[in-house]
């Protein structure tokens, strides 16, 4: 008996089986749900690779920029479940001159849709399945610590700024509605939108010598476990919380 056993949940972000969102997906049916998968762009990818999960699971297109893909998402998830428990919030992007050392010289045309993609999404996301969970349900979001300044990683660590910002929001303003809104803080992965980040091989020595409990850069599976548990029924009372699965690098110094 697993416990995501009878839920219903919805998972954005699929594109490789590298990605926190595929291992989210694999290791949610293993626990007993259901899962709709939603991917953007390369449609083509995340439809076969949604059939290398444990079940084949439906695939809806899903740009989060785009309001008429969100305001009809409701009604073609309800073509293949009759209403969700939970959502993975796992999209970000910024274009390449918002990262890599040109913080400075970014324009604000690509800082405002790194933020749109990664931080504001969140909200649209919510808001476009909240009537799928009329009863409550379990939102949860990837996020990257954005309490300092990362190698590279300039706007797009602003954009986790306000991701972690609006979770709380969120936590907020839908907790009346039984919505709990957490994120869970992971330690650097090289998936495929890792490797697109210029300067990510840096954070690899940091994690190999500061991680108390040791850190693996090329398994998911640590973050992906997390994201499962907040969507169980385990955190009956969490809101609003950035859990870390990082091996311990947020608790220590130098």
């Amino acid at each position: 008996m697993g416990i995501l056993d009878g839920k219903r949940v919805l998972v954005t972000g699929v594109l490789t089986e590298s990605s926190f969102a595929f291992q989210v997906a694999r290791l949610a049916q293993q626990q007993g749900a259901t899962v709709v998968l939603t991917g953007f762009g390369r449609m083509s990818l995340v439809e076969r690779i949604a059939k290398r999960l444990p079940e084949p699971a439906p695939v809806l297109e899903l740009d989060v920029q785009n309001d008429e893909q969100l305001e009809t998402l409701a009604d073609r998830v309800r073509e293949h479940v009759d209403g969700l428990d939970g959502v993975v919030h796992s999209v970000a992007f910024a274009p390449q001159t918002a990262l890599g050392g040109s913080f400075l010289e970014a324009p604000f045309e690509d800082v405002s849709r790194a933020f749109h993609v990664s931080a504001y999404s969140l909200k649209s996301l919510t808001m476009a399945t909240l009537p799928l969970m009329p009863s409550g349900g379990s939102v949860v979001g990837m996020d990257f610590d954005a309490q300092m300044a990362w190698p590279g990683y300039d706007w797009m660590g602003v954009a986790k700024a306000g991701l972690e910002s609006t979770s709380r929001y969120l936590a907020k303003y839908l907790g009346g509605q039984g919505i709990r809104v957490n994120l869970i803080s992971a330690g650097p992965v090289k998936t495929m939108a890792a490797r697109s980040i210029p300067g990510f091989d840096e954070f690899e020595g940091v994690w190999d010598k500061r991680a108390p409990l040791g850190w693996d850069l090329s398994d998911p599976e640590p973050a992906a476990r997390g994201v499962v548990a907040l969507l169980s029924d385990w955190f009956p009372k969490t809101t609003g919380e950035i859990v870390h699965v990082d091996g311990g690098v947020h608790a220590v110094g130098a």
